[in-house]
């Protein structure tokens, strides 16, 4: 294997590494934003990006996001991200990525994303042990349900502020992607008496999940401006800008979607426009939270990985106060605290606490 590396300077990050290994087709970038706090925790997203340097682009603010997703839940781990350019998945492809990701000594710790899926985790863990969210007993396999249980909360979150209730009952949801996590919230305010507004690029999928969850279809063009409630983008981001702000009828935005503000700046607009905002790393981090958990000396407790979860309700009431207290938007709200607890750190485990990995091979048993 001839992996090459190439260090690329990016002001405000630790570390962002080019990987290439041509005989295997592999091109890689690993971004490490912050590790103040801990080992760095990041999905690997696989994805045929058009440019390098649109792949770049979203590895840097996915790890950003990352930080500020870690800091916000105080579980003593910090930011990063990785993402493999291709649409053509291999096991040596990914092999090499595995050797790639050795090279951080445990100060990036991969797991599943966007195009990456357990089993390709546990493919990577053939050549790493710094990998989790895989199905084998040490694992838990994809945190999508995590991540949509702590949506689920933001989205009551923000009724309460709201309406004084956090009963989804009758309120109007636009779901913007039914995939992993929106199937799964989709499914929770169904059962919760919620009206359902669903979108998705995959329209065999969109009818599927509107048919059984008695949801209207709107396509992917206008589900951002459907008059609504609640707005929850679980997709891709950068969808809340300049250009869309004016246009949307929602009260409020809460969804899993990572970086779902194009710019920091786009927050202050929703402040002017009356929409309130949770900050998505705060939404979304259910994910981060479970795996979190599978990497604790202890091993994996799912009662445990709940049970922070569910401590997402409150954080995101907490915010909304301390915005409203320091006239902020309640993005800007959620960074500053985050941004002194990196100054300051707090959250950070004390030096005796470590980690536990193990390659997928010195698991016996794997979940089917």
């Amino acid at each position: 294997m001839n992996l090459k590396q190439e260090l690329i300077y990016v002001p405000g990050y630790e570390q962002v590494v080019k990987f290439t290994e041509e005989s295997v087709g592999l091109v890689a970038i690993i971004a490490l934003h912050n590790t103040k706090l801990g080992p760095g925790i990041g999905g690997t997203r696989i994805y045929p990006y058009k440019t390098f340097d649109e792949a770049l682009t979203d590895v840097l603010r996915l790890s950003k996001s990352m930080t500020y997703k870690a800091g916000i839940t105080q579980i003593g781990v910090g930011g990063s991200k990785s993402v493999i350019i291709t649409d053509q998945k291999t096991p040596a492809l990914l092999h090499a990525f595995g050797e790639a990701v050795n090279t951080f000594n445990g100060q990036y710790v991969c797991a599943e994303d966007i195009g990456c899926t357990p089993k390709d985790v546990e493919e990577i863990l053939k050549h790493t042990k710094y990998g989790c969210g895989v199905y084998n007993l040490r694992g838990s396999g994809n945190p999508a349900a995590f991540t949509a249980w702590g949506t689920l909360l933001a989205i009551q979150a923000v009724l309460q502020e709201l309406d004084g209730s956090d009963s989804v009952e009758g309120k109007r949801i636009a779901i913007q992607g039914i995939g992993n996590v929106g199937q799964r919230l989709a499914e929770s305010l169904f059962w919760r008496g919620a009206k359902l507004f669903i979108s998705d690029i995959d329209s065999d999928v969109t009818k599927r999940y509107a048919h059984a969850y008695g949801a209207k279809i709107v396509s992917p063009e206008e589900i951002l401006f459907v008059e609504c409630d609640v707005l929850s983008p679980c997709a891709m981001g950068g969808i809340i800008n300049t250009t869309s702000i004016p246009h949307l009828r929602c009260r409020a935005i809460a969804g899993a979607a990572n970086n779902q503000l194009l710019h920091y700046t786009d927050a202050d607009l929703l402040k002017e426009k009356g929409i309130l905002y949770a900050p998505d790393f705060l939404t979304n981090s259910g994910g981060l939270i479970n795996v979190y958990h599978e990497i604790l000396l202890e091993g994996y407790n799912a009662t445990k990985a709940r049970t922070m979860t569910n401590g997402i309700y409150a954080q995101t009431l907490s915010i909304f106060e301390l915005a409203q207290q320091n006239n902020l938007s309640t993005h800007q709200a959620a960074i500053s605290l985050v941004d002194h607890r990196l100054e300051h750190g707090i959250g950070k485990p004390a030096e005796e606490f470590c980690f536990r990995f193990f390659n997928v091979s010195e698991e016996a048993k794997v979940i089917d």
